[in-house]
């Protein structure tokens, strides 16, 4: 049984396995047979991508839950926003729990949690017990990621050709995870109502919590006990002032749309500033703290830094459009959410072709000119949406610009993931996962704040539900600059090909001295990264 199949202990810091203990196509030890190994990066990549696939499903029934709960523009945000919030915020605690009490039984519990949630959810009567779920459903999607993230990591610690496919699986989770959720969120309603989507997400994830029971190994043979020394080495303070600025950062920015006065507003200028002090205090203690909750020496990696943000201004470009989009399609074009489902249809099959090109590609081509073409797609799909006018063809603006977005989303993905990844030893791999999921979830969050102000202030009149092209328009050309700007970090990136045999990690170089130039190789997920 894989419950009982452990691989080498991973709290400890140990040298890679021998690649002569294996050829390149083996199986993972930690996996009994091939199907147990497939229906595990499934569930992996079903789980990276559950805040996403819920996003999804919200997406395009934002205009009938806003009509159904009488919601206003602000409160139709929350949906969405609530969810991201929850999950920035959290993400390195739990990343932090994963790695110190263990990830199986973090997964397998966060999957129920998430099922049950989701039901619940579904039987929402008023605006505020929709946005409470919506937040709680966002927290298990955030304790979920980073046990995922580690457990993957820890599976493919040896060279293996199959890595690459199951790292490009993985990294479909978020991009593919999005645009399943509208299709099967847009058939649900159809066929009843925009309840039946939050039921149909419970079913969904309950399949994969039963799939989880078996499939996820247990990677770390021994986890920690629950004691006072442990505790005192959780960097709790570091959690309260992460948890804590995040979440009033993030909120100012979505609620300053729906406020009195816009940014001008009182509250929206104090939770703003106590945001960015409590985030600058998290940055400052984690610099001073003995074991901190995120270890800044990860960030003197330029390329690990750098490829951060790319990611997170391209995502929030994407994140952002196809929210609007969809509302676009609902609201003018007056599309039912069945065919909004159909029309974003193109992004779910781009989403799989891309990734199989990628997982075939990666460890050949270089990761700087797949970032560059993915900075390159996400520019040109907000152009193509910031330039519809009324009566515009579908297959002329929407069509090719929802193709471009989803080759952006998981050509970076692709790329980010394996190597923010590599970044971290394998006893901190959840920990590398939390730092990546947490960066794409603020940016979720805060590029739904800033669209919000800037489609309230185009809106004319009060109403939630905006029928005149303007605001739509505007929303997107703030998209183009966000993946405009992400465009400009390209040429500054040093990653050549990535998926090679194991050498060096970035923290050894770090720890033995060795200074530029050279091969950046990272044991610890079997991969190498070659320097341009």
């Amino acid at each position: 049984m894989a419950d009982d199949t452990t691989i080498p202990n991973l709290d400890v810091p140990s040298p890679p396995p021998s690649n002569e203990s294996s050829t390149s196509g083996d199986r993972p030890e930690c996996f009994s047979s091939t199907l147990q190994e497939c229906l595990f990066v499934l569930t992996a990549t079903m789980s990276i991508g559950m805040s996403s696939f819920l996003y999804g499903i919200c997406t395009v029934i934002t205009a009938s839950i806003g009509r159904t709960l009488n919601m206003t523009s602000a409160q139709i945000t929350w949906i969405n926003a609530s969810s991201a919030l929850t999950s920035g915020a959290f993400l390195l605690f739990f990343a932090k729990v994963a790695d110190t009490f263990g990830r199986r039984s973090l997964l397998i519990f966060s999957m129920a949690a998430f099922s049950i949630s989701s039901l619940i959810a579904g039987f929402a009567t008023n605006p505020m017990y929709l946005d409470v779920f919506g937040g709680l459903l966002g927290l298990w999607s955030a304790a979920v990621v980073p046990p995922a993230v580690g457990i993957l990591g820890a599976a493919y610690i040896v060279p293996s050709k199959r890595k690459n496919y199951a790292f490009a699986c993985f990294s479909a989770g978020n991009p593919v995870g999005f645009v399943m959720g509208t299709i099967f969120s847009g058939i649900a309603a159809h066929l009843f109502n925009w309840r039946a989507s939050f039921y149909l997400l419970s079913i969904i994830y309950v399949v994969f919590f039963v799939a989880s029971v078996w499939t996820v190994p247990r990677t770390q043979q021994v986890t920690e006990k629950f004691t006072l020394k442990t505790l005192k080495r959780f960097d709790l303070f570091g959690i309260l002032l992460s948890m804590t600025g995040i979440a009033l950062f993030c909120s100012s920015l979505t609620i300053a749309g729906g406020a009195p006065q816009g940014w001008k507003t009182s509250y929206v200028l104090v939770l703003l500033l106590l945001g960015i002090a409590l985030i600058a205090g998290f940055i400052g203690w984690e610099g001073f703290c003995k074991h901190p909750l995120m270890p800044l020496v990860t960030w003197r990696d330029r390329d690990f830094s750098l490829i951060n943000i790319i990611v997170l201004l391209g995502f929030m470009s994407f994140s952002t459009s196809a929210f609007w989009l969809s509302l676009y399609m609902q609201n003018v074009l007056k599309y039912s959410a069945l065919k909004v489902a159909i029309h974003l249809l193109p992004q779910a099959i781009g989403g799989i072709l891309v990734n199989i090109i990628a997982g075939l590609v990666l460890h050949k081509v270089s990761s700087k000119i797949l970032t560059g073409i993915g900075a390159l797609s996400y520019l040109g799909s907000a152009l193509l949406m910031a330039n519809i006018k009324e009566g515009s063809s579908y297959w002329a603006f929407i069509f090719p610009a929802l193709l471009l977005s989803v080759i952006g989303a998981d050509l970076e993905f692709n790329v980010a993931n394996m190597y923010v990844m590599s970044s971290l030893p394998p006893h901190q791999q959840s920990l590398a996962g939390g730092i990546f999921n947490t960066v794409i979830k603020i940016c979720s969050a805060v590029g739904l704040g800033i669209s919000a102000s800037i489609y309230n202030a185009e809106s004319t009149g009060t109403a939630a539900l905006q029928t005149t092209l303007r605001p739509y328009k505007m929303v997107f050309w703030f998209c183009v600059a966000s993946a405009g700007t992400s465009l400009l970090f390209v040429p500054f990136l040093k990653i050549g090909t990535q998926g090679h045999s194991a050498g060096t990690s970035v923290m050894s170089l770090e720890a033995e001295g060795k200074k530029g130039g050279g091969e950046k190789a990272v044991p610890d997920v079997g991969d190498r990264v070659v320097k341009e």
